[in-house]
């Protein structure tokens, strides 16, 4: 009976699952398309992922090395590095079927917005993460110098990528959040002046994030990691502010149109 009542909503949302599918698949087949690439070029990447140990090692005169646990670690391994690399050589194309899937539901103004903040944070993330990646070796020297006179330090090779991955993405998503903080202002859910007034928890923040993500023996790595945070807050908050600014002066111009087309003469009433 509902079909018959409106067949138009069935046919919509058959649509949607359609469309969800066919985004899904392309999105999937670039991601193996790209984890096959990745699957090629593990030997080039891992012989990087090696070198800050290798060299290290040789300048420490520390015994570190990366070794397979068990007979399918190395095969492990290799799809997990194969899948990261797809992961990362599809990402615009399985981004841009996210989107190309949600944005027919957003407004105009918001779907602006939007493309905006995307433009803006992939070049911020992968900025971060090859800061992360500038920085890596600075991390693996630190914690292999804890390692006792006469001992060998074996490194287990998924948990060395799982950590790799893990610093390349807080250094990433680190250098997104005041893009996160402008988007949310453009959007009218937060302030510049908001965002402003929260400069000391946000100081804290960013030196908490630089502590965690920095050796303890490594202050420099932190400050070096801290400016730029720093910077790009005070950067959001300016646009955030100038954005409200603006806001406020179109809003204002509103107002004055309304009250002049709604003004009635004292002698008319």
């Amino acid at each position: 009976m509902a079909s018959r009542r409106n067949p138009e909503k069935k046919m919509k949302l058959s649509g949607h699952f359609r469309e969800l599918r066919n985004r899904l698949f392309k999105a999937g087949l670039a991601i193996v398309a790209g984890t096959v690439f990745g699957w090629l070029a593990f030997d080039k990447v891992f012989a990087e992922l090696q070198k800050p140990i290798i060299a290290i090692a040789k300048d420490a005169n520390v015994n570190a090395q990366i070794n397979f646990g068990s007979v399918v670690s190395a095969f492990d391994l290799h799809m997990q590095i194969a899948f990261f690399i797809g992961l990362f050589v599809a990402s615009p194309i399985w981004l841009y079927q996210i989107w190309a899937f949600l944005s027919p539901a957003l407004r105009k103004k918001d779907r602006r917005y939007a493309v905006v903040f995307v433009l803006i944070s992939s070049p911020l993330f992968l900025g971060g993460a090859y800061f992360g990646w500038w920085l890596f070796p600075g991390f693996v020297r630190s914690f292999l110098s804890f390692t006792p006179e006469g001992s060998a330090n074996m490194i287990n090779a998924a948990e060395y990528v799982l950590f790799t991955v893990r610093v390349l993405l807080v250094f990433g998503i680190a250098f997104v959040l005041p893009a996160i903080l402008v988007l949310l202002n453009a959007l009218g859910t937060m302030s510049g002046k908001t965002i402003l007034k929260g400069w000391r928890p946000a100081i804290f923040l960013i030196s908490l994030i630089g502590a965690i993500a920095t050796p303890v023996s490594d202050p420099m790595s932190m400050f070096l990691l801290m400016i730029p945070l720093i910077a790009f807050f005070y950067l959001s908050a300016g646009i955030a502010l100038l954005n409200d600014k603006r806001r406020a002066i179109r809003q204002k111009n509103v107002d004055e149109v309304d009250l002049v087309t709604n003004y009635v003469p004292d002698e008319v009433q």
